[in-house]
């Protein structure tokens, strides 16, 4: 099957996913590319569809640049670097990859978790450095029975939740809206901080999440207290969270996210009460295939004039 249409690749898809692209689409790198901007500019008046991974940028002024423009399949449920309102208006659809990935960050969730709570890191460390030969490795804490509250209950946070049941763990969330669920409903993020043992956020990024979690709600979270990003690094003000890591306002947090990646910054790299990853909540071999063949298969079905899999607007 071969669609005459262009393609913007601007992000290095997996192997499998750019076979796929290459074999249907006239295809255009950018990502390989050292000078962008000059590409861009090149083969602006070419470009039909756009495939994208996050935390790459679509700007207006690139949806502006690009005059035939009219599908963006992103890579990835959240879609901030997307603008959106400007693709609405320019009327270029934009699809995101739901579902597939649900499983993969749900237990991402439960591991950070875990390994906050039994210092799984700081363990097997002690181990590598002979310690357990002069000592015993102090305790850690308990998880199982303890109070699990989730900001933002979607599928993800669903998912996380239905795993944290085996523990039984007392579960309760946050969302805009109530959902026909057996977990206790909190209408206040800050009365969810103050219930519970471990904050997980799930919610998605963007404007208006941007720190939700502020320092006021750090604070309600308590010195026993334990966070875990899963989610999107602005929904978190990190200034805020290095200081309550620091000054014992919190316990410990798990974070597969930050708010200016890949760039962590040294005073939460340096402390010894975080579990830090580099984003791979959905990073396994087969759900970043599922993923990119999911955007995939939303431009194909774009440019057939058959149903989007997953329209965002």
């Amino acid at each position: 099957m071969k669609i005459d249409k262009n393609i913007l690749i601007m992000s290095r898809f997996p192997k499998r996913v750019i076979s796929h692209f290459d074999e249907t689409f006239n295809t255009f790198k950018i990502y390989e590319k050292v000078d962008k901007e000059k590409y861009l500019i090149d083969v602006s008046e070419k470009i039909d569809g756009i495939a994208v991974m996050g935390p790459t940028v679509v700007s207006a002024d690139i949806i502006n640049s690009l005059p035939k423009l009219k599908i963006i399949g992103n890579f990835g449920v959240g879609f901030d670097a997307i603008d959106i309102k400007k693709a609405t208006d320019a009327n270029v659809r934009v699809t995101n990859t739901p579902d597939v990935l649900n499983d993969e960050v749900a237990d991402t969730a439960v591991a950070l978790t875990l390994s906050v709570y039994r210092k799984i890191i700081d363990a097997n460390q002690f181990l590598l450095n002979k310690l357990w030969l002069k000592s015993e490795f102090p305790l850690s804490r308990k998880f199982s029975g303890s109070k699990f509250g989730i900001l933002g209950m979607g599928r993800i946070g669903k998912a996380i939740a239905q795993r944290i049941e085996a523990f039984n763990c007392d579960i309760s969330y946050h969302s805009r809206n109530k959902k026909d669920l057996n977990y206790k409903y909190f209408p206040k993020l800050e009365n969810l901080a103050e219930h519970v043992d471990t904050l997980c956020v799930i919610t998605p990024g963007g404007h208006e999440t941007k720190h939700l979690v502020n320092k006021n709600i750090l604070k309600k979270l308590g010195e026993n207290g334990v966070i875990i990003n899963i989610a999107r690094g602005s929904v978190i003000d990190q200034t805020a969270l290095i200081e309550a890591l620091k000054t014992g306002t919190i316990s410990g947090a798990g974070l597969d996210v930050f708010e200016d990646e890949p760039n962590v910054p040294e005073d939460l790299m340096n402390l010894n009460n975080v579990v830090l990853l580099p984003h791979v909540g959905s990073a396994t071999v087969e759900t970043r295939y599922q993923m990119g063949k999911m955007v995939y298969d939303n431009i194909v079905a774009f440019f057939k004039n058959e149903k989007l899999l997953s329209p965002v607007n």
